[in-house]
This record gives C-alpha cells, sequence and structure tokens, in this order.
C-alpha cells in the first residue's frame, strides 16, 4: 500500500474542513432562509436540527474518512466495500465521487463571477447611479440586474453568451485551483486554509461593524437585524420551516458531499476527531449565524427598509449578492473598497470549498489507480473544465445540476453514510472508530441518535424531497434540461465503469 499524504497540523486541519464548510450559502443562503422561515424561529428547528442531525453526521463522516485512510482509501466506493460486505456497496459509494464532482462543475464557475466582481469594485467598473433614483429600489436595483446579465450572458436567447471577462475570471479561477490542488494536502489545501480562513473571518468582521453602524432614512441595519431575528411564533407549527431549517444546517457542514470523507482520510489512526470535527462545524457556524446573518440582510433593510429587504431576501441568493449588495456599497463612502471586500470574502468562500469538493475524484485516482498527484489532477482538472461548459452556455443546467447533485443526491447518500456505518458495519466499532484518540469523549447518547434518530430524520427529508419536490422536476422538459439529465446519467455510469475497474485491478493484486 502507497504511503498516503497527511495533514501537517491540527489547526491546519481544522482551517481546512472549516473552509470546506464555510462558502457562498453561509453568507447569502442562511440570511434568506431565516428571512423566509419565521425569522428568529428558524433558529429553534435550526438548533434542533444542528444537534439531531448535523453534528453527529459530521462526527460520522470523519470517522468513516479516517477508517478508510488508515487501510489505504480516501473515497467512498472502497470505504464503503470495507464497511459492508455487499457487492452493492462500492456502487452506493459512487455517490461519494458524482456529487461533489457534478457540484464543482459549476460551483467554479459562480466562484469565478465572485472574483470577477471583486476586481469590477476594486476599479469601479460596477454601475453607479445618481442620488435622484436612490429612493425607488426597483430603479436603484435595474443597472446592477443588467450588469449581473450582461456578464454572466444568460439574460440572452438561447445559448447563454457569458462577457468575455466571465469567461477569462473562469479560467483564472481554475488556475487557482489547479495551483492549489497540484502542491497537496498538506503543501496546498492545508496552507492555502492558513490564510484563506483568518483573511475571510477578518473581511467579514469588518463588514459586521461597517453594516451595524448603517443609518438612512428609510431605516437603519438594527430594524434589518430585527426583521431577521424577530420571532414569528405562529410559524414554529408549520413543517415547511423545519424542513427548510434541517436542509439549511445539513448543507452549510457541507455533509453528503464526500469532501469530509476525504479529508478525514488524510488523518492518522489515532489523531483526535471528535473535538477537531466540533471545532470545525463552530467555526462554520460563527460564520453562518453571527457573521452570516449580520451583513446581507441588515445592510438591504438599512438602505432600501425593511419592505424592501422582505422583497430583496424572497428574491434569492443571486441577487442578494451580485445585485443589493454591491448597489448598496455604491452609495457608501469607500464604497468601492467595500464592495472589493464583500465579493473577495465570498470569493475565499468559494474557493476554500471547491478544492475540497475536487479532491474526492482526485484521492479516487490516485488510490484506486495509482496516478501520481500531478497526473490525477490535470485529469481531474481538464474533465472538469470541459463539462463546466454546459453549466455556462446551456439555460437551466446549473439548476438541473444543483438540484439533483447539490441537493436531492446529497440527503440520499448522507443516509447511505449512517445506515452503511452505524448498521451495516458493526455499530459498537463504529462507535469506538469515532471516538479513538478523541480529546474528549463522546457522551453515550450520541451512539442512540447516530445510530436511529438522524437516520430517522434523513428519511423525513429525503421522504419529503421525492414526494414534494421531485415531481415538480421531472416535469421540466426543456431539451436543455433533457441534455443537462443524460450528461449527469453519463457522469455517474462513468464513475460505474471505474469503480468497477479499480475493483478488478484489487482483485488481481490481492491474488
Amino acid at each position: 500500500m502507497a504511503q498516503r499524504e497527511r495533514w501537517g497540523s491540527r489547526i491546519g486541519l481544522i482551517l481546512a474542513m472549516a473552509g470546506n464548510a464555510v462558502g457562498l450559502g453561509n453568507f447569502l443562503r442562511f440570511p434568506t432562509q431565516a428571512a423566509q422561515n419565521g425569522g428568529g424561529i428558524f433558529m429553534i428547528p435550526y438548533m434542533i436540527s444542528l444537534l439531531l442531525i448535523a453534528i453527529p453526521l459530521m462526527w460520522v463522516e470523519w470517522g468513516i474518512g479516517r477508517y478508510g485512510g488508515v487501510r489505504g482509501h480516501g473515497t467512498t466506493p472502497a470505504i464503503f466495500g470495507l464497511l459492508w460486505k455487499n457487492p452493492i456497496a462500492r456502487y452506493v459509494g459512487i455517490l461519494g465521487l458524482f456529487v461533489p464532482f457534478v457540484v464543482s462543475c459549476y460551483y467554479v464557475y459562480i466562484e469565478s463571477w465572485t472574483l470577477g466582481y471583486a476586481f469590477f469594485a476594486l476599479t469601479g467598473k460596477l454601475p453607479k447611479i445618481s442620488a435622484e433614483v436612490a429612493a425607488s429600489s426597483e430603479a436603484y436595483l435595474k443597472p446592477f440586474k443588467e450588469f449581473l446579465l450582461q456578464y454572466t450572458g444568460m439574460g440572452a436567447e438561447g445559448f447563454y453568451r457569458p462577457s468575455l471577462a466571465a469567461y477569462l475570471f473562469f479560467l483564472v479561477t481554475m488556475f487557482l485551483n489547479y495551483t492549489i490542488l497540484i502542491r497537496g494536502i498538506s503543501g496546498g489545501i492545508e496552507k492555502f486554509a492558513k490564510v484563506a480562513m483568518p483573511v475571510l473571518f477578518a473581511l467579514a468582521i469588518i463588514l459586521m461593524m461597517r453594516v451595524i453602524t448603517l443609518e438612512t432614512p428609510l431605516g437603519s441595519a438594527v430594524q434589518g437585524l430585527n426583521f431577521l431575528w424577530e420571532p414569528k411564533w405562529q410559524e414554529l407549527g408549520n413543517p415547511k420551516v423545519w424542513l427548510a431549517a434541517a436542509g439549511q444546517v445539513f448543507f452549510t457542514l457541507s455533509l453528503g458531499f464526500g469532501a469530509i470523507i476525504t479529508y478525514a482520510s488524510y488523518l492518522k489512526r489515532n489523531d483526535d476527531l471528535t473535538l477537531s470535527a466540533l471545532t470545525a462545524s463552530s467555526l462554520n457556524e460563527f460564520a453562518e449565524i453571527v457573521l452570516g446573518g449580520s451583513i446581507a440582510i441588515p445592510a438591504a433593510a438599512a438602505f432600501f427598509g425593511v419592505a424592501a429587504a422582505q422583497l430583496i431576501a424572497a428574491s434569492g441568493a443571486f441577487n442578494l449578492a451580485f445585485v443589493s449588495l454591491p448597489a448598496i456599497f455604491a452609495n457608501l463612502p469607500a464604497g468601492s473598497l467595500l464592495g472589493f471586500f464583500w465579493f473577495i470574502l465570498l470569493f475565499f468562500a468559494g474557493i476554500t470549498s471547491s478544492v475540497a469538493i475536487t479532491q474526492p475524484v482526485i484521492a479516487f485516482l490516485e488510490d484506486e489507480f495509482g496516478f501520481s498527484r500531478k497526473k490525477a489532477v490535470t485529469l481531474t482538472m481538464l474533465t472538469l473544465f470541459v463539462l463546466a461548459h454546459f453549466a455556462i452556455l446551456l439555460p437551466k443546467a446549473l439548476d438541473e445540476m444543483d438540484f439533483w447533485a447539490g441537493t436531492f443526491f446529497v440527503v440520499v447518500f448522507a443516509l447511505c453514510e449512517v445506515v452503511i456505518f452505524f448498521w451495516a458495519f458493526n455499530p459498537s466499532t463504529a462507535w469506538r472508530e469515532i471516538n479513538r484518540g478523541g480529546f474528549i469523549k463522546l457522551p453515550r447518547i450520541f451512539f442512540f441518535i447516530m445510530r436511529y434518530v438522524t437516520p430517522f430524520f434523513l428519511s423525513i427529508i429525503t421522504g419529503w424531497w421525492i414526494f414534494k419536490e421531485l415531481p415538480g422536476y421531472l416535469k421540466e422538459a426543456s431539451p436543455t434540461i433533457w441534455v443537462t439529465r443524460f450528461l449527469l446519467v453519463a457522469i455517474f455510469l462513468g464513475f460505474g465503469v471505474l469503480v468497477h475497474l479499480a475493483r478488478r485491478k484489487e482483485k488481481a493484486h490481492e491474488r
């Protein structure tokens, strides 16, 4: 068995894991979800879901990853084969390659928008609006909406036609991801996380402090915080709020993406798992609740008023990030610098996540086929580059990829993980594996939660998606959607062939 890479330090591991979790959703998806689902009351199901689903599943994924890593495997096809002595196990594990790879195909492109906007903000190339129309939120935001459509080309008829600048920043972003990944786990991902994550938190704190001091004739940031966090008690009994909270806390920690398992596979056999996982999760929650909840929506409320902020929250994360926030910063002193801080913050959040979700396929090629780091990274990134053009050029392809790989199969895969580890595998051995070398020993109640409660809640979420969301998506039948679906099936089958070849290679080696 070839010697695998290891993390260079515990702080580097924690920051890299936090970087995987802290992404665009912390600063964009969370405040919009909270605003749309009961405000402060959203935090009750959010915290319950954190304790019963997210943190237990985080420990499960770290445990699965370390268990496989000390046996020479960093991805779920082989690790599931170790945990569950059934031929189907490896093919269930394909989801641990399919999900992160497909997500990376569109995530890197969105990530490149933040880099492009950071450049435009710093150089003063974003739209400028006269004070006469500042009182009208629609009129004020219109040039920024048009700029986004022109930049991405998503306003064009037929195929999208991104601007030259958008494509150039996509190429730069691909190159930066490649540069980090080619340097390896300790020399690339860990070193970058040690720089990027402190900068990310510093920028977020600066922006938060500036936003909470905002006050205009239309409103203040304090009113925005009240709007976001004031509990609407009548929503507590709404199942939609509970499912939204469970979904948000699940996705914010990047659970079910395969990246945590791969990162954890580079731990040593007796490295701490319990406290490190909890620390990484806590950093993510600080970024989401304290920082993410104190920037975008409060800024919108201060500048446009609470009523307009509610409409902005309902318009979605993209409009919040690339339309509303740059429009607000454009009218503030040192607005170009604040806009740059905002977008470079999002870029660091994006790139620390994108290298994490690209790593599983690289690890698979290294571990199962013996590829060199350079060969594995180059092949993965070239394939990703080609497939990303479906999201760049095809209308609705990005949304279709996001639903299947970034939403539906994430939950399905997470359910498979916990069932295989705590049911197909020996549950007592799984519990010991999680606690091995831990700086803290988990209370026994978490054994019950991981074995029974977490899979129960995940089953409910999966069932909800199947019966409530899936029929609506299946009705979509435009040609580009079907092209995207065929592409996704082809990617899944392609990974199936690779897993089969890897198993044949392993059997030949055993003989």
